[in-house]
């Protein structure tokens, strides 16, 4: 009898430990890459990463607000890791982010080259990784890119037609950068379709002072082609090229070029709105919606769903006419512009229910 006792006194002591244990291991955060336990249940906490290639001007800054605003609504913590447009700067940034162990990545622009080492570390990991406007093409990581061929398309048409489909074009643009590369694909069409419009002038870089160093050179391209008709018009396949196109222009009272851009912000709204701008037309996406949108793929990844490796976002070309002649920001486009903004891609059920709970 006593030996049933203690027998049965130490089966109890056994069976209580392992379900302390297991009451504790069911209590604890789970390490990183362990995201898919989660596909049922709440997804605690989680440490996200944003490497950027850069972060300059107003839509970037817009952009690291929807990251944020999205990741906030869903419990999530971001942390920014700006690479000041250093490549190698960004590998390390991206290897940083693995090493501490994010629990996900978000990457926006980088090369292949630079990118593709560190990625590949993350997914051997199980740390999912969602990437914008970058160049990669590694199973299970989703790339996001704004229909860049599209918005080029869009706004060097409104050129052409509104230039009758003949005239003198200075194009601003850079290589190096995907979604640069895939408008050039489009600017290529451009110049087969319109012989009749000519290129006289291209330059473009990216640096600290994007907007500032693009004056200082259209203002060099003016002082070049003096004479109101030498130029119809510029395309700038960045809304920072056109902020400097369009100061130079303004500056040097040659009003009667106008200039097509790509992008958008506050900031270039006000510059279309202003009925002395040559800049009178843009195509983007929501640099926030951006942000959002690729939260939500990264959440998606968080709960096991399965994600596709490309989306593209739809662009909508954005003109001064279309715009009232009040002052609008980003946030009142919607009421003047249709299918702008609040994108509902990857938006899924459980994570408005997880929004409504903050």
């Amino acid at each position: 009898m006593k030996k049933r006792l203690k027998a049965s006194a130490l089966f109890s002591i056994v069976t209580s430990l392992a379900l302390l244990t297991t009451g504790c291991g069911a209590g604890s955060q789970p390490a990183a890459g362990d995201h898919a336990n989660h596909a049922n249940g709440e997804l605690g906490k989680k440490r996200i990463a944003l490497v950027m290639q850069f972060n300059i001007g107003t839509f970037s800054s817009q952009y690291v607000a929807g990251v944020k605003e999205q990741a906030e609504k869903l419990g999530g913590e971001v942390v920014v890791f700006n690479s000041d447009s250093d490549l190698a700067k960004m590998a390390s940034n991206l290897d940083q982010a693995v090493v501490q162990h994010f629990d996900g990545i978000l990457i926006d622009h980088g090369t292949a080259e630079a990118l593709q080492q560190g990625v590949q570390k993350a997914v051997a990991q199980n740390i999912p990784v969602v990437a914008f406007d970058a160049a990669l093409k590694i199973p299970g990581v989703t790339v996001l890119e704004q229909g860049d061929q599209k918005m080029a398309e869009s706004t060097l048409e409104k050129l052409a037609t509104d230039a009758g489909g003949k005239g003198n074009i200075v194009k601003i643009w850079v290589a190096g950068f995907a979604p640069m590369e895939r408008r050039q694909e489009s600017y290529k069409a451009f110049q087969a379709k319109y012989p009749e419009i000519k290129e006289v002038a291209a330059f473009g870089s990216a640096t600290a002072n994007t907007a500032l160093d693009t004056q200082a050179q259209m203002e060099a391209i003016l002082k070049k082609y003096p004479n109101k008709g030498d130029i119809t018009a510029v395309w700038a396949a960045w809304d920072e090229f056109a902020k400097g196109a369009t100061r130079a222009i303004q500056q040097a009272g040659r009003n009667e070029i106008k200039v097509y851009g790509i992008d958008l912000s506050d900031e270039d709204l006000q510059m279309i709105q202003d009925p002395n701008s040559p800049w009178i037309a843009s195509a983007a996406v929501d640099p926030s919606d951006i942000g959002r949108v690729q939260v939500r793929y990264l959440y998606k990844k968080f709960k096991g769903e399965e994600t596709p490796d490309n989306v593209a976002l739809d662009p909508i070309l954005v003109t001064r006419e279309a715009l009232p002649k009040e002052q609008v920001k980003m946030t009142d486009l919607s009421k003047f512009i249709e299918g702008w903004g609040q994108s509902k891609l990857a938006l899924e059920p459980w994570m408005t229910e997880t929004e409504a709970k903050k």
